[in-house]
């Protein structure tokens, strides 16, 4: 808590004004200023997510990029072991600027789990 107060605290947002037709600005007091926030409307796309995510995989080194495919299990049908799977998410961390928790990233250990994984959360890139 004391993290998020201290950022934002030092966060600027930029403020846009509002011209309503016909009214008096000293009527609408507040509501005068709207701040623009984040929305998802920016966040990636499906098909984004499993691009990036199946390019991730497939330069893997000891990855045969003709068997990957968004279903591809890293240890059963690609032969990894699980050093290689925490190698291949420790990739698309970096790749879409994420930290994955470690619970979470145990829980990863395929193509469709890493894309609903990076698809669902918020802050990926």
């Amino acid at each position: 808590m004391a993290l998020r107060n201290a950022v934002l605290r030092h966060l600027r947002v930029p403020v846009q004004n509002l011209a309503v037709r016909g009214s008096n600005q000293s009527q609408i007091g507040f509501l005068g200023s709207i701040r623009a926030f984040s929305s998802h409307d920016d966040h990636l796309s499906k098909q984004d997510v499993v691009d990036r995510v199946l390019d991730v995989v497939k330069s893997f080194p000891k990855v045969d990029p003709a068997k990957v495919t968004p279903e591809v299990h890293f240890q059963k049908d690609l032969g990894l072991d699980s050093l290689d799977t925490v190698e291949i998410v420790m990739a698309i961390e970096e790749e879409f600027k994420l930290e994955i928790p470690d619970k979470e990233a145990d829980k990863i250990d395929s193509c469709s789990l890493a894309i609903e994984y990076v698809f669902n959360h918020p802050m990926s890139s």
